[in-house]
């Protein structure tokens, strides 16, 4: 695979992320079958690898660490921190309290001394971005952390968090990681612009829509659901919406010569903004499949004929982001107290 370079942070990736969602209880609990999938990924030439300490409560990271035994240096390792690790309010989030636990946690499961890139998994509305960035600063001023990103993050919150590093001479956040599809576009509003100008590298989770893009979930058929999607995608799954659309764009794969899951693929990467697609495969039969991908690239008739059916900017269906804001969560922050609504 031909590398990129991930933002301004001089690293080279591979166009392909592995990410570890389903090694463990998501998707494949057995270890070993986790270690052959990695292996697999790496002597194809893919050297991102993307975790997260939330998923499967620290045990996908504990896999991983244990898989990454002898080859850590092929490969640049990110993690991320803010999801709940357990019932105690102050195991989550971005507070520097839990910034600096969290990170050691996470290089014990890894079993590594440094982590290539720590992200913010979701925005935390609850602590000031100043305090989070500063407590990221210091690990990488420790040399614990070499750079730091965030996912899922607002527009409003990375230019915010970019003015806050300016202003007040802390680390950049040097990558976003957002969803990104043919069925989520809405990011290339603003998100995607916002990135190349800040020159942040992007990394885009789900590129197959939570598997409704491989072409094996079908308007008016059984949808099997595994671990991993009834607890990350119901919603999307059964979105009337996203059917029709795929059944839309399944003929443009099928006149193409090649399979929706391809096509799907090449069209995440054929925007000049995107760094890197995270894939999650469950098999090693899945991952042989997203490999044997890498080198389609689709014609500009193809993506013509896609923004007719997703038009550009705009997401189908149910959105696929992952963080609400509170204004929209909340309703008390969108109503006024019944006794101020009478106008005076």
């Amino acid at each position: 695979m031909k590398l990129r370079t991930l933002g301004r942070t001089g690293l080279k990736v591979s166009p392909y992320c592995l990410g570890t969602m389903m090694f463990g209880p998501a998707g494949t609990p057995d270890p070993d079958d986790c270690r052959r999938i990695l292996h697999r990924a790496l002597d194809a030439g893919i050297n991102f690898i993307d975790t997260a300490d939330v998923y499967g409560g620290g045990e996908t990271e504990s896999i991983l660490g244990a898989a990454l035994k002898g080859r850590r240096d092929d490969v640049v390792l990110a993690t991320k921190f803010s999801g709940p690790m357990g019932d105690d309010p102050n195991r989550r989030g971005a507070s520097r309290r839990w910034i600096l636990t969290a990170v050691e946690e996470s290089l014990r499961r890894l079993n590594v001394d440094h982590i290539d890139l720590y992200q913010i998994h979701h925005f935390d509305p609850a602590t000031d971005l100043e305090e989070t960035l500063s407590a990221l600063s210091d690990l990488i001023g420790s040399g614990k952390v070499r750079a730091i990103g965030s996912s899922s993050f607002l527009a409003s919150d990375i230019v915010e968090a970019q003015w806050i590093s300016e202003r007040r001479g802390l680390a950049r956040l040097r990558t976003e990681q957002p969803s990104y599809s043919i069925l989520a576009r809405g990011i290339e509003r603003d998100v995607l612009p916002l990135a190349e100008r800040y020159g942040m590298g992007v990394l885009t989770w789900s590129p197959l829509s939570w598997g409704l893009l491989t072409g094996k979930y079908r308007a008016g058929q059984n949808t099997p659901v595994s671990a991993g999607r009834a607890k990350w995608g119901p919603r999307h799954m059964s979105d009337q919406a996203k059917f029709a659309a795929v059944e839309k764009i399944a003929p443009i794969a099928d006149e193409a010569g090649i399979s929706i899951t391809h096509l799907a693929m090449a069209f995440v990467m054929a925007h000049p903004t995107v760094t890197s697609a995270i894939i999650g495969p469950r098999t090693l039969e899945q991952l042989d499949d997203l490999l044997a991908g890498t080198n389609i690239s689709l014609s500009d008739d193809i993506l013509d004929r896609i923004d007719e059916i997703a038009p550009p900017g705009t997401d189908t269906g149910v959105t696929d982001v992952s963080y609400t804001p509170p204004a929209l969560a909340h309703t008390t922050l969108r109503r006024r107290p019944i006794g101020d609504r009478t106008a005076t």
